[in-house]
């Protein structure tokens, strides 16, 4: 019977996220979701509590499936960014999760503590490379975990086609691709100055 409950509440995350990626929160319907899913939206409310406490599930589980399938590497940021941007490259929906997350929470509201804890270990990470020289102490080890993220998020949307009309091949993926490690590379080059 756990095992049944198990897998309702496994379908009724899947079908969440791809709800929640195409829709965001505010334009989700519970319906849809437990139609997807193959049963009752009681069971939302039964198992989640509200469609906010469903989305905030589906994204810190998506957040710690990235975590654990591209775990940071300090000492080899610019390895990091590159496997960063294949992910958002194959899996679009972790990215689109996160930007309705943003979008419908805002500015000032607290991050979900599985994503502060998992950005607290990165930084913590980044700072320990930089203090054995390993990385630049340019920017503060928070700064500089903000802008490997930022680059690895690179021509992840359709607006970031630049002056492309249509979606790049795959020979231009990999040309972006080796932009953003590079540019991680000069980001993090030992030499700088310290902030």
């Amino acid at each position: 019977m756990a095992g049944d409950a198990q897998k309702t509440r496994q379908r009724l995350l899947e079908a969440a996220a791809a709800e929640f990626s195409e829709r965001g929160i505010a334009g989700a319907r519970v319906d849809r979701i437990a139609a997807a899913a193959g049963c009752n939206k009681a069971l939302i409310y039964s198992y989640f509590g509200s469609k906010e406490q469903l989305f905030d599930a589906v994204f810190e589980a998506h957040v710690a499936e990235v975590a654990r399938e591209t775990p940071i590497d300090a000492a080899d940021l610019p390895a990091y960014a590159g496997r960063l941007f294949d992910g958002f490259q194959t899996r679009p929906q972790v990215l689109r999760l996160a930007t309705w997350y943003e979008l419908e929470h805002g500015p000032t509201v607290d991050i979900p503590e599985p994503v502060a804890r998992n950005n607290q270990h990165k930084a913590a990470a980044i700072a320990k490379a930089q203090k054995e020289g390993l990385v630049s102490k340019h920017f503060a080890a928070d700064e500089l975990l903000a802008l490997v993220l930022a680059l690895s998020k690179t021509w992840a949307f359709p607006l970031s086609y630049c002056a492309t009309t249509s979606p790049p091949t795959p020979a231009e993926v990999r040309r972006r691709r080796r932009s953003v490690v590079e540019a991680v590379r000069l980001l993090v080059t030992p030499g700088g100055s310290t902030p």
